[in-house]
């Protein structure tokens, strides 16, 4: 029978949209088959439902979406009573719900929908699909006493209907309020309650929605600027150096179309980034000469400009008016969603309130979801040497708004801002250092040349050797300043990891007084003889390890050992079982030569360094993945026909499988993740996508974390093999 949901509220303006997209994106890390349903709908199509089939891939007709419109409901309710409504209702869920696993069920919305007693319809279809509940309070300028007593009247009332409430939200208080809610309901309530703090971004309208409600005209400004939240409006009548000290961060600037001086000295603070500004907006349909849009477009590129026809007073009306909700449209505010549910919610605890069976099948949304939840659980901080770049400075706002862990970007301080603040982006809550002027360019500059002494460096070459941002970055990484390095969007393979290899070195460069081999924090890890790799391929429902496809081109036997126990010890950290096999052109005995000879002695090494482990070898990848062939070929294998994890013979073989199988049979493929340095430092395609990039640094910071910190599971350098 399907799992169900009920997500609702007790009246409207509870910001339930955040709690309806953090259920969402918990919900589909146990399982691909999540539906959705909802009850009633003000005007098809649904924008929320839409928001969620892009997000989560979702593949449901958008007409199983929802039951009726509030207007029909209305016609049923007046004409045939609430049996009939509810029947009709709860029949089109089971039409919708049979294709599905879980489904999350979005309660009505309380907004002028002319039906009596909602909270009891609620309650009344929650009992009849057999959900659990979780009802939202929203505190939107409530004081703390009013919310807590407004979640424990909401709780009795759906608990006296019938309702299975697991847990409850209190969602938008006031964020000095927060604790002290929290703790209160913690000990009057039976069952978990969140509280979320608001956040005014969330409903700050973005530049493009302002545009399209004031039927604007875009004088200058991009996509990127467009999108844009204002978070505070600035109206602009005074002298300048008045009207500079009134400026906040991502204000909109609101003045006269002919204060051009205003306009220029608006776009010069955003340029100096002191502060950076969401745009400005002109009134009285007057605009500036092409002289100062000239001066306008070179001061702040993308920067947007928009002119409107009416004056500031009732512009300022309609600004205020305004409230931006979530859609496609605004993805940096889902991210904030997303990391706002995620850091007050306790989403282990509530998993196990719901019930969810975590599925066998393993979609490629829900392994990127899990290494997210498994990053965050570890707080760690990786530096990110390229941070003037475009693709990274909005993964790195994705990962703060979401919470995965802590940042540090290298560059120029000024540089680094400054293209932040064109781009839109926020990084705030991120460390920003310049290796020329940073204060460890002198210590790092001593340890360089001590551990390159006897190639010749000294200290005053060091010093300028230090100030390439991948090598700062690696010495951070070395000196336990940054827990891992991703690094190559716009670098080599080689320029990334070197650094790694002169510095960090492999697992065998430090050994304990056992004979262990440590990490720097003294934790035991495998032996590594050299540096490999391993993509992440996520199939369309299950996640397979592929190694060595991106450092080693012709490991001998030895080498391949140590990338098929490597590759093991990494496909275990993230949650999918080892089962190695050991590729090759010939299965068993039933093929011979050079190329097989090699693969049959790495197979019996590591049999002898690791008779834990199950392994296969040689075998052909059919017969490692299809469970038909491997029962002709080898029909008593543990590994034959489930095999986990493939390591190909050499780089030719297994860089070229991993782009066929990515392009060919469209896997996702995540990685090169590399493995066998003391800390982790890994390397970005340089045409890495911003989701790539993103999934990268949450890889690296799992790396880092220490053995307690259990996986959320889901169920030489070769510059060529970019």
């Amino acid at each position: 029978m399907t799992r169900s949901v009920y997500l609702t509220g007790i009246d409207r303006g509870d910001g339930r949209q955040v709690i309806e997209l953090g259920l969402m994106d918990l919900l589909t890390r146990q399982t691909g088959r999540v539906g959705v349903y909802r009850p009633l709908l003000h005007d098809a199509p649904d924008r929320l439902f839409d928001v969620l089939r892009g997000r989560y891939r979702l593949e449901q007709d958008p007409a199983t979406a929802f039951g009726m419109e509030y207007h029909e409901a209305s016609a049923v309710l007046a004409e045939k009573g609430t049996d009939e409504l509810v029947s009709r209702l709860v029949d089109r869920y089971h039409r919708a719900a049979r294709d599905f696993d879980v489904m999350l069920v979005l309660g009505t919305d309380y907004a002028e929908t002319n039906l009596p007693d909602e909270l009891a319809l609620n309650a009344r279809l929650a009992n009849e699909l057999g959900a659990v509940v979780i009802p939202v309070v929203g505190g939107t300028g409530q004081p703390a006493e009013s919310v807590r007593a407004e979640a424990r009247n909401a709780h009795r009332a759906y608990e006296s209907l019938g309702c299975q409430v697991v847990a409850m939200v209190v969602n938008r208080v006031a964020a000095e309020d927060r604790a002290a809610i929290a703790e209160r309901l913690a000990a009057r309530l039976p069952v978990p309650c969140y509280v979320l703090p608001d956040d005014k971004s969330l409903a700050a309208p973005t530049v493009a929605q302002i545009t399209r409600a004031l039927d604007g005209e875009v004088l200058l400004g991009d996509d990127a600027g467009l999108s844009r939240d204002a978070l505070d409006f600035v109206f602009g009548g005074a002298h300048l150096p008045n009207f500079l000290n009134a400026l906040t961060p991502g204000c909109l600037v609101v003045t006269p179309g002919d204060r051009s001086d205003l306009v220029v000295g608006a776009l010069a603070a955003h340029s100096a980034g002191t502060p950076p500004i969401a745009g400005v907006l002109l009134t009285l349909g007057e605009r500036p000469g092409g002289d100062v849009l000239t001066l306008a477009s070179k001061l702040a590129p993308g920067t947007p400009v928009v002119s409107v026809a009416g004056n500031s007073f009732p512009t300022a009306t309609e600004l205020f008016s305004l409230q931006s909700r979530l859609n496609s449209a605004t993805p940096r505010k889902l991210e904030t969603a997303l990391g706002l549910f995620e850091r007050h919610v306790d989403t282990a605890e509530l998993r196990g309130l719901l019930s969810v069976a975590r599925s066998e099948r393993v979609t490629p949304m829900m392994f990127e979801n899990a290494l997210l939840e498994q990053a965050r659980s570890g707080r760690r901080r990786v530096v990110l040497p390229e941070g003037t770049e475009e693709r990274v400075l909005r993964a790195a706002d994705v990962i703060l708004r979401r919470g995965v862990c802590e940042l540090t970007l290298l560059g120029e301080t000024q540089a680094v801002l400054k293209k932040a603040a064109d781009l839109g982006v926020d990084i705030s809550r991120a460390e920003v250092v310049d290796p020329a002027t940073s204060p460890l360019r002198e210590r790092f500059a001593e340890h360089y040349a001590r551990v390159r002494a006897h190639k010749g460096m000294t200290v005053e070459l060091a010093g300028d050797v230090v100030t390439d941002v991948n090598y700062f970055g690696t010495l951070m990484v070395q000196e336990g300043l940054a827990d891992g390095m991703v690094s190559g969007s716009v670098h080599s393979t080689a320029a990334t990891i070197r650094p790694a290899f002169e510095i960090i070195k492999t697992n065998t460069a430090a050994r304990s007084a056992s004979g262990r081999v440590v990490a720097g924090d003294g934790r035991a890890k495998p032996e590594a003889s050299i540096v490999s790799s391993v993509f992440f391929m996520c199939l369309a429902d299950k996640v397979l390890v592929y190694g060595d496809c991106a450092v080693n081109p012709d490991p001998d036997a030895e080498q391949l050992a140590d990338i098929a126990v490597q590759s093991a010890s990494t496909a275990a950290a993230f949650g999918v079982e080892p089962r190695i096999a050991m590729l090759s052109y010939s299965t068993g005995t039933s093929g011979s030569g050079a190329d097989v000879d090699k693969v049959r002695k790495a197979t019996e090494l590591v049999r002898a360094q690791r008779p834990d482990l199950m392994i296969e070898g040689p075998i052909q990848y059919d017969a490692a993945v299809d469970a038909d062939v491997a029962a002709t070929k080898l029909p008593d294998s543990k590994v034959a026909g489930r095999a986990t994890v493939l390591i190909f013979p050499d780089l030719n073989t297994g860089n070229n499988t991993y782009k066929a199988v990515q392009r060919s049979a469209g896997a996702v493929a995540v990685g090169p993740v590399l493995q066998g340095l003391r800390k982790p430092v890994n390397d970005l395609s340089r045409g890495a996508l911003v989701q790539d990039i993103v999934t990268t640094i949450a890889i690296t910071a799992i790396q880092s974390q220490p053995p307690s910190v259990p996986p959320s599971a889901p169920p030489s350098a070769s510059p060529s093999a970019k």
